[in-house]
């Protein structure tokens, strides 16, 4: 889930206790990786540590756990096969621990250290049955044993152009993936409605002239309602070397002749090779506003996998 510490802090606030379940190692197949969690209330459940029987099995102990006065903590680990109706064939390692008003404090003090610091670890000692064991970290650590955290996971920047109705169901389209959207645009009235987490709308009367506050490594993804300002965006966009990805809405034919006034222009042909252009991946050919921001939002997060893969080989939590 996109922000557990939050939505617990404010849980307990209110007088009510939950379980928060933890994904602490896989080994072959899972449904969820490591760190996935959701917390479970007597009321109800946020967050997925993947569905299926696995799930509601977690979510059972989790309830029986609130039911009694007996341990805060427990370590379960489950084979993902014929038992939980899965054939995923791998199995996974659930950290379950119950946080009441007594844990108030803590989560407090750990929402104020997340907001202090850029990496911000949250260390669990996996002892089943112990009274909970945590410390905070302001930098990753080693701590073979223990289960260890980041409180404010890595966000990847995204500053989209346009603010029409694909841009609108494409903001829709992002909420539960790991951006954190600049929004921006020319129109005083673009922003009307009620944003999701994670977006930030800019109103910019020369759009172009934000790229340059981008931060290094941004993605950039333009469809506003002209291609004069789109194109003006793009040379602003190609003439930086530290982003990592650009897309620009639009038709074969669009991006044709952008990529000839680009070159024109002396822009190199492995600059404007960057330029994704259709954008959207294979297989979806609906003009609807919905289809393509679903289109749009998958070839991003293949974008960000692709990304991550070609920076450091693939980690994955195990255990034996």
């Amino acid at each position: 889930m996109s922000d557990w510490l939050a939505s617990l802090e404010g849980h307990v606030e209110a007088g009510g206790e939950a379980v928060r379940v933890v994904v602490a190692a896989t080994r072959g197949s899972a449904p969820r990786e490591a760190g996935a969690c959701m917390l479970v209330s007597r009321e109800s459940v946020e967050g997925t540590i993947g569905g299926g029987h696995l799930e509601l099995r977690a979510t059972g102990i989790a309830r029986a756990m609130l039911s009694s006065s007996g341990v805060a903590t427990r370590l379960d680990r489950f084979p993902l096969g014929a038992t939980l109706g899965q054939c995923c064939g791998g199995a996974v390692a659930l950290w379950f621990e119950r946080f009441g008003g007594r844990d108030l404090a803590f989560l407090r003090e750990a929402s104020i250290f997340r907001a202090s610091h850029r990496e911000a670890h949250l260390v669990t000692v996996l002892e089943p049955g112990a009274s909970p064991q945590r410390s905070l970290h302001p930098s990753s650590i080693e701590a073979p044993n223990d289960l260890v955290e980041r409180l404010n996971p890595m966000r990847t920047p995204l500053w989209l152009f346009g603010a029409g109705h694909v841009g609108s169901a494409l903001v829709r389209s992002l909420r539960d993936l790991s951006f954190d959207a600049t929004w921006i645009d020319s129109r005083e009235d673009a922003f009307r409605d009620a944003l999701p987490p994670h977006v930030t709308p800019r109103h910019a009367d020369s759009p172009e002239l934000e790229v340059a506050s981008a931060p290094a490594d941004a993605f950039f993804l333009v469809m506003t309602h002209s291609h004069d300002l789109d194109y003006a965006i793009v040379k602003a966009i190609l003439r930086r070397d530290d982003f990592s990805w650009a897309g620009l809405i639009g038709s074969e034919t669009k991006a044709r002749r952008f990529r000839q006034r680009l070159a024109a222009q002396g822009f190199a042909t492995e600059r404007i090779a960057r330029l994704v252009s259709p954008i959207g991946i294979d297989g979806i050919e609906s003009k609807l506003p919905g289809a393509i921001a679903i289109s749009v939002a998958a070839q991003l997060q293949q974008a960000l996998e692709a990304r991550a893969a070609s920076r450091s080989a693939p980690q994955r939590a195990e255990y034996g």
